[in-house]
């Protein structure tokens, strides 16, 4: 059985609300960020921080709502939490070196060259 919002004590919807806003703010500045940002590495950052970020306000937005509405704590929407934070970087990951791998095989001058992020050049002389 739900409780009507009339019913929530303000703060708790305060905090709803709050938390809902951000969540969703993130996620559209990462849909933004797909949409604006000139070269695919750069586009791929911004959504994974949204979705990530997004996610984690809207999930505790379902959190406190539910759990206060229910008198018992509702936790089942961490393992979504859980599930999108390990699966978004990684799925960054792959999409990265693939399309790394095919500029490399292109020969674009634009991506840097294979060797490790410390390795620098010796210099002779």
């Amino acid at each position: 059985m739900t409780m009507p919002i009339a019913d929530l004590p303000l703060w708790m919807v305060i905090a709803v609300s709050m938390l809902l806003l951000i969540g969703s703010g993130l996620t559209l500045l990462g849909a933004f960020g797909l949409l604006r940002l000139p070269s695919f590495y750069e586009r791929i950052h911004a959504p994974t921080l949204g979705t990530s970020w997004g996610v984690g306000g809207i999930m505790l937005a379902s959190i406190l709502y539910f759990s206060f509405v229910g008198s018992r704590a509702v936790v089942h929407e961490i393992l979504i939490g859980i599930f999108v934070t390990l699966t978004t970087p990684i799925t960054l990951i792959l999409l990265a070196r693939a399309a790394l791998h095919r500029d490399r095989a292109e020969g674009n001058p634009t991506v840097p060259e294979d060797g490790s992020p410390g390795e620098r050049p010796v210099s002779e002389g």
